[in-house]
């Protein structure tokens, strides 16, 4: 077994065989991203609070009451033998590698890397993804209605987070590039890697801590990539509980029915530990208790339900050759629910959605829906979208009309306009990932009625190009002014209900908070409201009042740290609705803690052609010389070499 490392470091794997090439990968992985993957073992587990504090217990009661540690338990169990042995392959690398673990991290909080179980990693891809569907939207939705009596006024809000991008262009030769968004954490949650044995020779982005390439990967003769789909997959229902000694009912269709109940201890460091009272109803684990109400919400999803992931797809992934092996292999997937785009060096290109998605009434999709109502039920699941390209094809988090039907909660078309008129216009990939042409708000700046620097300010605006560049201080101010009109609206008597506290756990803030929410929903709430021109101008006057500031000395990178401390930082173009989807939530604050974690430029007709960058680099060890290398060409738009 070899392990090369590229002049990024970046991990190129050799074995003879694919078990003996997921220990290799494991290994490598605890020598990288030690601390990283302790962190989301304890995460799966519920036990972050232990090691970090109070900070991490509102996660840490999520993950017991959702019961995170035991989904993964249960679809781990259900993996097919060789996927099984695979896995477990891969997870005593993981071992080998933390046995001689020496991040500094450690040392810092007096702790050594603990053992991981053969479903640990299944319990890691779990904490990526269990807060990235849609279900927060239905707390804040049920919170708006409390609050305001519907939800119109942000009934075209873009869910906060989207920005996804990925295009396939048929060729010849084809190319499918892509930059998904998450949540900018240091180190990265993207792994660059290299994936070789006689079977399989792969490239790929692999999630730390899970073995493979899941989303991400160019094979040679294949190449796939994914964007979040937007489908609603996830339900919560309302449950009335009923208590006699020790045993707990709940409401079903039928009457009164059991509920599975027990009680963990969370230890907190320095804090008393916690008792957290877990309960699971049919429909699913109680995540958390609606205030007002004081109904329990149970959440409903695939993987729970099934007690299946789509782990089965991950080796069949690595192996394929052409786009209907793709396409088969993740046919076994669960969730996420993924927009994916396939192409292979005999031209075939296709898109398709790939998951489970409940067939149920409409209304669940809204909002927390009565569990002692059978209308609620799930019947089955959709049969999901498969199609040729032809020509070009554009996912972007979008509605378009392959997916429409599958959800409610979708961004704007114009990330997705703008990347089709590009593609046409020729533009080369990574110019497209970093364009910076912004929507701006024009019409209500036109409508604003001021005087002295404020006009002067206006005029500034009306004339601007509307690019988020980072140098431009135009741009600059212009956030500046949508960030107090964000603010100002925040106060509308009409938007004052608002302001009551969320019926909702504190782990659910960055969906709940209505001055987020309204800086993600600026357009919407706008449209509602009607006449904002005097808003407008108090705003600009707010605005005029402020020093002039260029773009990227507000919108700076600030990355997520499980243990804060010595990140690096940069001046960002792009904005939330650019291609660039640098995202910030105006009216809060314009750091960046969110955006592209990984770009990609997969070149079908020559693998070593094509390009790959992250934001900080393949180690994750603060000090290692290529802990975050890659961020001034991250920042500035380049992309390196994909050594094969």
């Amino acid at each position: 077994m070899t392990v090369r490392r590229d002049e990024w470091g970046i991990p190129h794997l050799w074995a003879p065989d694919a078990d003996r090439l997921a220990h290799l990968q494991g290994q490598v992985t605890a020598i990288d991203r030690a601390w990283q993957i302790e962190v989301e073992r304890l995460r799966s587990q519920g036990r972050l609070a232990a090691v970090l504090g109070p900070a991490e217990l509102p996660w840490d009661r999520f993950a017991r009451r959702s019961r995170l540690d035991d989904t993964a338990r249960r679809c781990f169990a259900r993996l097919a033998p060789e996927t099984r042995r695979w896995v477990e392959a891969y997870v005593d690398g993981v071992n080998a590698g933390l046995a001689a673990a020496d991040a500094p991290e450690f040392a810092a909080v007096g702790i050594r890397p603990g053992r991981w179980q053969p479903w640990t990693p299944l319990g890691v891809f779990l904490v990526q993804h269990a807060l990235f569907g849609t279900f927060p939207h239905k707390l804040w939705r049920a919170d708006l209605a409390a609050a305001l009596g519907d939800t119109a006024l942000f009934a075209a809000a873009e869910p906060g987070g989207s920005g996804s991008n990925a295009w396939a262009v048929a060729g010849p030769p084809a190319v499918i590039a892509g930059d998904p968004h998450r949540l900018l954490e240091l180190p990265g949650v993207y792994q660059q890697i290299g994936l070789a044995c006689p079977e399989f020779d792969v490239v790929g982005l692999a999630f730390p801590g899970v073995p493979g390439v899941p989303h991400f990967g160019h094979a040679g003769g294949v190449a796939w990539g994914i964007t979040n789909a937007m489908a609603d997959y996830q339900d919560l229902y309302r449950d009335r509980l009923r208590r006699r000694g020790g045993e707990v009912s709940v409401r079903g269709p039928a009457g009164w029915e059991p509920a599975g109940v027990h009680v963990e201890h969370v230890s907190v460091r320095d804090a008393p530990a916690e008792r957290v009272e877990v309960i699971e109803t049919r429909r699913g684990p109680v995540v958390d208790v609606d205030r007002r109400t004081g109904e329990a919400i149970s959440l409903r999803t695939p993987s729970r339900a099934t007690a299946a992931l789509g782990f089965d797809a991950l080796l069949p992934l690595l192996r394929a050759r052409n786009t209907g092996d793709v396409v088969a292999a993740l046919r076994c997937w669960v969730e996420p629910v993924n927009s994916v785009l396939v192409a292979d060096t005999a031209g075939d290109v296709r898109e398709l959605v790939a998951g489970l998605v409940p067939v149920r009434d409409e209304r669940c999709r809204w909002e927390p829906v009565p569990a002692w109502d059978d209308r609620y039920a799930w019947r089955g699941f959709a049969d999901l979208p498969e199609a040729a390209v032809h020509e070009v094809a554009v996912h972007a988090n979008d509605r378009r009309p392959a997916v429409a039907a599958l959800g409610v909660d979708f961004a704007p078309a114009h990330r997705a306009r703008r990347i089709r008129s590009l593609v046409s216009d020729g533009v080369a990939p990574a110019a497209i990932h970093t364009d910076t042409a912004g929507v701006v708000l024009r019409d209500l700046l036109a409508a604003a009625a001021v005087r002295g620097e404020a006009a002067d300010l206006l005029d500034r605006l009306l004339a601007w190009d509307g690019v988020m560049a980072a140098s431009s201080v135009d741009a600059g101010a212009y956030a500046a002014w949508r960030a107090a009109l964000v603010r100002r609206l925040h106060k509308h008597p009409v938007l004052a209900p608002l302001r009551a506290a969320s019926a909702y756990d504190e782990l659910f803030a960055p969906w709940t908070d209505p001055l987020g929410r309204i800086g993600t929903a600026l357009e919407s709430v706008l449209a509602g409201l009607g006449d904002c021109a005097p808003l407008a101008a108090g705003a600009l006057d707010d605005a005029a009042a402020q020093p002039a500031q260029p773009w990227g000395e507000r919108h700076v990178l600030a990355p997520i740290q499980a243990l804060p401390g010595g990140a690096p930082t940069a001046a960002l173009g792009g904005d939330t609705d650019c291609v660039l989807a640098t995202y910030s939530v105006p009216g809060m604050s314009d750091a960046c803690w969110r955006g592209p974690v990984a770009r990609y430029v997969w070149d079908l007709g020559d693998r070593a052609a094509s390009r790959w960058i992250v934001p900080f680099g393949a180690s994750g060890r603060p000090g290692d010389p290529h802990y975050a290398d890659q961020l001034p060409l991250w920042a500035a738009g380049e992309l390196v070499p994909v050594a094969s």
